[in-house]
């Protein structure tokens, strides 16, 4: 007879686990986490010359790019991995629950994208020189943020046939979360179709979180209505890995 052990030891073995398995290489991960959002704060600081508006979405909007790099993709990737090579019919022999191996993951992503994600906030701030005011509670809004685009990638990386095909599915939704909506442009330069379609993307509410807790500018969204929103994706995102997530008959 399997003795299943407390849930929470269960989350804390599998997140040893999922971090000794990027022991190797989240040094490059970091760096990839950083650059692409880094150079982008670069480019645009030359349109948002005494915007401090339009900075501040340029660097909110990217810090969100950092973590759709860290949390979407990595996570989609990993889990294409782990049903390919077979581990997650590994851990299904194992006494444990599906859900504690999910969550163990995406916590995993959400401690390796905070270096990226704090060097991207603080290159954000040398290169356009912003007033910041933070709220406490950007201790809350950044993991929520990652904990809901992770869950997000991990429903790819079971969806997708293959690893090639959830690279794809990732990157093309990554895109799609950037730049379909009041994330790095505000709001009334975008398409008044492209601002109603926003409202069910979780970068949307992530972006204007962080210029709420980060920069102290009034947004169209209330800030409870973001952190309920992204509360809301995360739960949704994570019940969907969990009936998506072949496992044992219990």
């Amino acid at each position: 007879m399997k003795v299943h052990q407390p849930y929470l030891v269960q989350v804390w073995d599998l997140l040893l686990i999922q971090l000794t398995n990027w022991r190797w290489s989240w040094r490059s991960s970091i760096i990839i986490g950083i650059l692409a959002p880094t150079f982008l704060i670069a480019t645009f600081s030359a349109f948002s010359i005494n915007d401090v508006r339009s900075a501040g979405y340029i660097l909110t909007g990217n810090l969100v790019l950092s973590l759709l790099l860290d949390g979407l993709g990595r996570v989609s990737s990993n889990f294409a991995y782990m049903r390919l090579a077979g581990t997650l019919d590994y851990f299904a022999t194992l006494p444990i629950h599906r859900s504690s191996l999910i969550i163990a993951t995406v916590l995993a992503f959400l401690l390796l994208s905070l270096p990226s994600a704090l060097t991207t906030l603080l290159l954000g701030w040398l290169i356009l020189r912003l007033p910041l005011a933070i709220d406490p509670l950007v201790l809350l809004v950044i993991p929520l943020i990652s904990l809901s685009l992770s869950g997000l990638g991990a429903f790819i990386g079971l969806l997708g046939r293959n690893p090639e095909e959830v690279n794809s599915i990732s990157t093309l939704t990554s895109f799609v979360l950037f730049g379909f909506g009041p994330v790095l442009i505000p709001l009334e330069r975008l398409p008044e179709f492209m601002n109603i379609l926003s409202l069910f993307s979780p970068a949307t509410y992530a972006a204007s979180a962080l210029r709420h807790v980060l920069l102290g500018q009034a947004d169209r969204l209330p800030l409870l209505l973001d952190l309920l929103a992204l509360i809301g994706f995360m739960l949704l995102f994570l019940w969907l890995v969990i009936r998506r997530l072949d496992w044992r008959t219990r």
